[in-house]
């Protein structure tokens, strides 16, 4: 039996809470470039990622895709469907081979039948998870571009295993994380590079000056 990690939305969680999600896991491997699930399938599993890469991406209501996070082992995800089977809100997208665990709903739903209690950790889990993605959103709708640009390419840092590699995402995968054009983030992305905060070239960014970058990240003013 695989262990569930103790990180994320599961920090919070009962080690009886982990113990019942690890006894009804399953693996599945994913290939780059495999969708999990799309937006507008039925929910059904929790899942957990033990390697590899996961994007997070919507569509907007003019059917543009807009990136929202790239997932790493360790996190969770897809909680909300185990309480209600409705539409997933997001697409999972491998970004590199992966391996998950993977919970179905009817399986947890049984065990909370048997088990009330265990229902109170899971309420947190999907209180947790609807509060991250309400602040994801609402940096996408009121944060002006290049301060939505700044958190992103240092939140993207901080997942790496060391934040001073290069950030090995192109431009326009950029455009799509923080819902704005190529051309738009690629002049701001010029301005920093002739400012010493970052390096551009075709292989991603590297971020030389990681204060400058977190007061753009703060800043409203831009």
């Amino acid at each position: 039996m695989t262990a569930f990690p103790n990180t994320g939305f599961l920090s919070e969680a009962s080690d009886r809470l982990r113990t019942m999600l690890a006894g009804q896991a399953s693996e599945k491997s994913l290939d780059r470039g495999e969708v999990l699930f799309e937006q507008g399938d039925e929910g059904d599993a929790l899942y957990a990622i033990i390697e590899g890469t996961l994007e997070v991406s919507f569509l907007a209501m003019s059917g543009r895709k807009l990136a929202l996070s790239l997932m790493r082992p360790g996190e969770i995800f897809g909680e909300i469907a185990l309480f209600d089977s409705g539409p997933r809100t997001a697409t999972i997208t491998a970004a590199e081979p992966s391996r998950v665990l993977r919970v179905r709903r009817n399986d947890v739903m049984n065990q909370i039948r048997q088990h009330p209690d265990l229902a109170v950790d899971m309420i947190r889990l999907a209180g947790l998870r609807m509060r991250w993605m309400g602040v994801q959103l609402n940096e996408q709708v009121f944060l002006p571009m290049p301060v939505r640009l700044a958190r992103k390419l240092l939140h993207l840092a901080g997942q790496q295993d060391n934040p001073s590699e290069r950030i090995t995402l192109s431009q326009s995968e950029l455009a799509e994380f923080v819902g704005a054009t190529r051309e738009a983030v690629s002049k701001t992305i010029s301005i920093w590079k002739r400012n010493s905060v970052v390096e551009a070239s075709r292989g991603g960014i590297l971020i030389q000056d990681f204060d400058a970058l977190r007061q753009l990240a703060e800043s409203d003013l831009i």
